[in-house]
């Protein structure tokens, strides 16, 4: 059996999902094999396994810290929302069904052996289990049938940690309320507190340390600081997308009320004279170097937004001299028509952006699936990405066609056999050479694409973008999870947490 530790936080955001993948890499380094798990994760960010399953990223970012290769069976249940009271519920890594939050409520402890059942999997592959909660254990109106807080940890017997943000203020009463909101049998179950994004004098910090360990009666195992580390975020929370800085080089990207994997840009942040903006008004394009158009959980409605707000029509304006990418849902956006006649989404057609000659139709059966392979030729403006190798992977509803294919022959008549096989992988406009899109989740991943999207915006402004040499993202991103864990050990009784850990015992 697995020794596991558990993560809690008073609200989202507090840095549960940090704070296990900073776990995860100091176990690793300590010589044993550990794995993250969370029983269900409610997050847009997604990413496709090996076998072609779903999971959250949240828990790819704590493998990859953790050394090991994300499985399904680290994050059973993903819930995917689509508007303000449903969700897709994808279970396995495989879509389960659309459901009202509601009937999400009254159905999921169905899934309880589910998820028993991919602990006992992960167990085989790891000696320490570091596990996330989601949310706060002390939501009283959710508390009933929970299976993600202290339901989970009662499932595997789990001691916790407790999280709190003190930057958003209140810390002491985030920790006491919480801890005076659960149950006795779970109140125990807490071992720790912890004190995160703590900025100044700590000095100045330890007589409230002192008398919220008198009053809760639990020690706190750490005050973590402000930590400045680029590693991907859980969900739209994250602290990057309110970033309105300009660089010398400038991307916006459209922040979609359902914007989903916007990971997909992380690469560009390290070089330091980047900036990558997320926009939700047209007079916030102003400037921009780059537009991208990310995914979206739906395509119609996030395009309805646009095109009320006039950010559509500031996108046709500035297509003109500003290069304009869609990844997934914006790829769909950009073309002609997106149909929705099995009520995918909101159901319907709609007149897409209209600057790719293609047209889509949503489908039930959702593609998910890893790629790679070689960008196709490429004219325009981005013709230095032709012939560059990349990697990622596709997650979509949807068939995409070029306009000008006959759907009965299949055929092309204005396009060759290699644009209508590379439909989804990378296209171009025949208009001007500045629109483009994939399908492809992760494309400018390859530092050689990152690099080459950087000097060619560089170039059109005539500035240098500086002489940062990118490193291959994976390899970025093991530096920025060494550097995490080197700054919990220095925070963290990690003699007291090893102390915490304790053998799983599913009930």
């Amino acid at each position: 059996m697995a020794k596991v530790i558990m993560v809690q936080g008073t609200m989202s955001n507090a840095g549960k999902s940090l704070l296990a993948a900073g776990l995860c890499r100091i176990f690793k380094q300590d010589g044993y094999r550990v794995a993250p798990f969370k029983s269900q994760n409610m997050a847009l960010n997604s990413y496709i396994t090996d076998e072609g399953l779903e999971m959250g990223r949240a828990q790819v970012m704590q493998a990859e810290a953790a050394g090991i290769k994300p499985m399904v069976c680290m994050n059973p249940i993903l819930l995917k929302p689509t508007d303000s009271v449903g969700s897709q519920v994808i279970v396995n890594g495989e879509v389960l069904g659309q459901m009202s939050a509601r009937e999400y409520f009254a159905y999921k402890t169905k899934l309880i052996p589910c998820i028993k059942d991919a602990f006992r999997e992960l167990e085989k592959h790891a000696d320490i289990i570091v596990i996330e909660g989601a949310g706060s254990p002390a939501e009283i109106n959710l508390k009933e049938n929970d299976i993600v807080n202290m339901g989970m940890a009662k499932m595997v017997s789990a001691p916790v940690l407790l999280v709190a943000d003190i930057d958003r203020g209140g810390v002491f009463a985030q920790l006491l309320g919480t801890v005076m909101l659960l149950e006795d049998d779970e109140k125990e179950r807490i071992k720790g507190l912890i004190i995160n994004k703590f900025r100044g004098d700590k000095t100045i910090l330890d007589p409230g340390i002192v008398m919220i360990e008198e009053k809760g009666g639990i020690p706190v195992t750490g005050v973590l600081p402000y930590m400045d580390v680029k590693v991907e975020d859980e969900d739209s929370l994250a602290e990057r997308l309110d970033n309105k800085k300009h660089g010398i080089i400038d991307i916006a990207v459209v922040r979609f009320p359902r914007i989903s994997n916007f990971t997909d840009f992380n690469v560009f942040e390290q070089n330091p004279n980047v900036s990558v903006r997320y926009v939700t008004s047209p007079a916030e394009l102003e400037g921009a170097d780059m537009i991208i158009l990310p995914g979206s959980k739906n395509t119609i409605g996030d395009l309805k937004w646009m095109r009320q707000n006039g950010i559509e029509a500031m996108i046709k304006k500035m297509s003109e001299k500003v290069p304009v990418f869609g990844i997934c849902g914006g790829f769909q956006m950009l073309g002609e028509a997106i149909s929705d006649p099995d009520k995918i989404e909101e159901g319907g057609s709609i007149k897409g952006i209209g600057l790719l000659n293609i047209e889509t139709v949503l489908k039930t059966e959702k593609v998910r699936t890893q790629t790679k392979g070689k960008i196709n030729k490429l004219d325009g403006f981005f013709s230095n990405l032709s012939g560059l190798e990349y990697e990622g992977y596709e997650i979509h509803v949807g068939e995409t066609v070029s306009s000008n294919i006959n759907c009965n022959s299949h055929k092309a008549v204005d396009c060759s056999e290699d644009e209508i096989k590379n439909i989804d992988k990378i296209v171009r406009t025949n208009k001007n050479g500045m629109i483009y899109g994939t399908y492809v989740h992760g494309i400018f991943d390859r530092k050689e694409i990152a690099e080459a999207v950087i000097k060619t915006l560089a170039d059109k402004k005539g500035v240098a973008a500086g002489d940062e040499t990118l490193l291959d993202y994976a390899s970025f991103k093991e530096k920025e999870y060494d550097k995490m864990a080197d700054i919990l050990r220095k925070h963290l009784d990690m003699d007291k947490i090893y102390g915490m850990l304790k053998e799983a015992q599913i009930e």
